[in-house]
């Protein structure tokens, strides 16, 4: 009687208790300890609780790592904007560059072109000056040389 009583005080203290005695069939005397099922179900929360602070740890690197790859290569978006848009500034500043070369090339061409005719034209004025002066002077010689041999007969 006194087995009994102490198996049913231990029953009444088993939710707060790390073990549950109770009296085994096979042995009328002797007692057997049996985990709690609390405690499994605490061990198998705690375990669910860690495998979920790892899974939301992994998740939380895995979005810093995705960000950090999105951040990157927005980083490198950037910068191969802007070294395209360098190139296409150097390249319009060339071709620019090239255009004003030719045009001035042209304009000094077109000068000397210029430059050449007008002395010609200097050239050719300056002989046919010359040459009416020639002849003026040939047709004033004459006439003096005339007037001189009236002089001297008269």
């Amino acid at each position: 009687m006194a087995s009994m009583s102490l198996a049913t005080s231990l029953i009444k203290f088993r939710p707060i208790g790390s073990s549950a005695v109770t009296r085994s069939d096979w042995r009328p005397r002797s007692f057997t300890v049996s985990p709690r099922p609390l405690q499994a179900s605490a061990q198998n929360e705690a375990s669910n609780a860690c495998d979920k602070g790892v899974n939301a740890a992994k998740q939380g690197a895995r979005e810093v790592k995705r960000t950090g790859e999105e951040i990157k290569d927005k980083a490198s978006s950037a910068v191969e904007q802007a070294t395209q848009k360098t190139k296409e500034v150097a390249g319009k500043a060339s071709d620019t560059a090239q255009d004003l070369t030719e045009k001035a090339k042209q304009t000094a061409q077109d000068a000397w072109g210029s430059a050449k005719e007008t002395a010609q034209n200097i050239k050719d004025t300056a002989v046919d000056k010359k040459d009416e002066a020639k002849e003026f002077i040939k047709d004033n010689a004459e006439a003096v040389k005339r007037s001189m041999n009236t002089k001297n007969r008269n």
